[in-house]
């Protein structure tokens, strides 16, 4: 009778737990950063925004970049809008490391944990970084050129995934839209 109740104890915790709502407030989906949708439009960032300060360049905010800021200061995300008649957001720069894919990549993240969660479609070589885009996805990383070995930093030839070195810290997470 004592090990029926310590039984039915343990799965209505289990329930519980299992049923608790898993807080979304910092997740990264294909679809959505934290409150945000693919589908939000510019014009809802203020009601869903209501405890941060958005900051926009510009008068016209279709064509200017909008920050996001916590009442504190701390700066969260930065978008671009898209160019749909009723503007959407295109493009998203995360600022703040509490902000993690389903798979735990992060701000914090390194190259290593990228190609642990992620296959790799291409590698982009710029000026003063590389941009690694993996496949069926919206995200794409970028890595300075700084984390790379010295011989390929100021080269402008094509970097493959082999010449970045696994602990090359991520600089920007970004997630395109458009």
């Amino acid at each position: 009778m004592f090990m029926k109740k310590i039984g039915f104890a343990l799965s209505v915790c289990i329930l519980i737990i299992g049923c608790a709502k898993k807080d979304t407030t910092f997740l990264i989906t294909e679809n959505s950063v934290g409150p945000l949708l693919e589908t939000t439009t510019v014009a809802d960032l203020e009601t869903i925004f209501t405890q941060d300060s958005i900051v926009m360049d510009s008068v016209n905010f279709k064509t200017g970049k909008i920050q996001v800021y916590e009442k504190g200061g701390k700066h969260l995300l930065t978008f671009t809008p898209g160019s749909d008649s009723i503007p959407t957001i295109g493009n998203i720069r995360v600022f703040d490391p509490r902000y993690k894919t389903s798979t735990g990549i992060s701000l914090y993240s390194t190259f290593r944990d990228v190609q642990e969660n992620y296959s790799i479609k291409k590698i982009v070589t710029t000026l003063n970084s590389v941009v690694i885009f993996p496949k069926q996805s919206n995200l794409y990383f970028t890595i300075d050129k700084e984390e790379l070995p010295s011989n390929l930093r100021y080269t402008s030839s094509k970097i493959e995934a082999v010449q970045i070195p696994p602990t090359a810290k991520i600089k920007y997470l970004m997630l395109g839209w458009e």
